[in-house]
């Protein structure tokens, strides 16, 4: 495994991080667990095999994933580095930040949380919230304290808003030490303030490397971007983020042990571009830009549907016949899908609740309008 220096904050991170929000889960008596055994087995084999990063948050795999992942790394806590998130919650003060905080520590069952984010903000949640009400002193207050010893925030707004965070937070003295925010071959929209949230000395690292999965089907898009021999396109788009010279880590949610296996290996393998060599990539990705029409990370944030439309499974389906070329699968998967009661656009009632929540400002309905139509021919 490939160790990077995690930007200021004297850590030394894994290539690859390892995402805490798709471990395998059942349901039983109406109520949702983890499987505790997989997700042990999954954790262990990625911390013997170099991974040291492992990024989870309160409401992850139905609120179960922080306590699945302290259960699974307590023969090792002190030797790998755990990343949670603080909910944005209207009016929490920093009583409500303390709250969450040690909610988060109990859970894990852990004395501290070596790298704690204000959760998926915007320019409005941090100027409204987090300055307005004190959560940054809160924050720095918990790091005297020994609670948390790295100050960070993840993303979901305009890349402009970045540069605004990091600075007005050092200018308030309370300096933000690392930045997760969305990252791949899809959506390089951030690649500016990564750089330059790097050289401000911050960690920095993608969520999303693999699109939402729509990186991960087989295709020839290799080839066709270099002319050189194809590549598995799931090992394309780890090898694009971790050319990035200003990106330390990338953050794969990985669902079972043959997922950690594949990404083990590819960021193991010695596989990664040099900086020349994404460049020259960089250079062929306009050819790529139809693959954005659209752009659903499979985050599940517009779950659940008041009329029980599975919105990122549909979009998945679509991913399937117009990027990768996939219709006669995709097709069957629409069936599946209808013969066990799924609904679709026709069931909508336009709440719009789903785009409310889109961390990706998707225009939902619309285009499940579309994909509807295409898919239920």
């Amino acid at each position: 495994m490939h160790y990077r220096e995690f930007g200021k904050t004297g850590e030394k991170i894994s290539a690859l991080g390892f995402g805490c929000m798709r471990f395998p889960e059942y349901k039983k008596n109406e109520h949702n667990y983890v499987d505790q055994d997989s997700v042990d087995e999954m954790i262990a084999y990625a911390y013997e095999n170099g991974v040291n990063y492992f990024d989870t948050a309160p409401y992850y795999c139905n609120s179960n994933s922080e306590a699945a992942l302290g259960h699974a790394v307590r023969n090792f806590r002190d030797k790998i580095l755990i990343s949670t998130k603080c909910p944005m919650d209207a009016g929490m003060g920093p009583d409500g930040y303390r709250r969450h905080l040690e909610g988060s520590l109990t859970r894990l069952g852990t004395d501290h949380v070596d790298f704690y984010h204000f959760w998926g903000i915007n320019r409005d949640s941090y100027d409204n919230l987090i300055l307005k009400e004190g959560l940054l002193e809160a924050a720095a207050k918990a790091k005297e304290e020994g609670l948390i010893r790295h100050i960070s925030f993840s993303f979901h707004d305009h890349p402009s808003a970045i540069r605004h965070i990091v600075d007005t937070s050092e200018e308030r003295g309370v300096k933000m030490e690392s930045m997760l925010c969305q990252y791949n071959l899809l959506d390089r929209s951030n690649e500016e303030m990564i750089k330059y949230v790097n050289e401000k000395g911050l960690g920095t690292v993608a969520m999303g490397p693999v699109g939402g999965g729509r990186l991960a089907a087989p295709t020839d898009l290799y080839a066709k971007l270099t002319g050189k021999s194809s590549i598995a396109t799931y090992e394309l788009a780890f090898k694009f983020c971790l050319g990035n010279p200003n990106l330390n880590c990338a953050l794969s949610g990985m669902q079972n042990l043959d997922m950690v296996r594949q990404n083990v290996q590819v960021a193991s393998g010695g596989t990664e571009f040099s900086e020349e060599e994404w460049k020259q990539l960089g250079a062929a990705m306009e050819e790529i830009k139809k693959f954005s029409e659209l752009y659903c990370t499979g985050c599940k944030y517009c779950q659940p549907c008041p009329v029980e439309i599975n919105i990122p499974h549909i979009f998945e389906m679509y991913t399937y016949y117009n990027v990768y070329g996939l219709k006669d699968h995709a097709m069957y998967m629409m069936r599946e899908y209808l013969q066990k009661n799924g609904k679709t656009f026709a069931d909508c009632k336009k709440c719009g609740m789903c785009e409310k929540k889109c961390p990706q400002h998707l225009a939902i309905r619309e285009n499940l309008d579309k994909v509807c139509k295409i898919l239920c021919e």
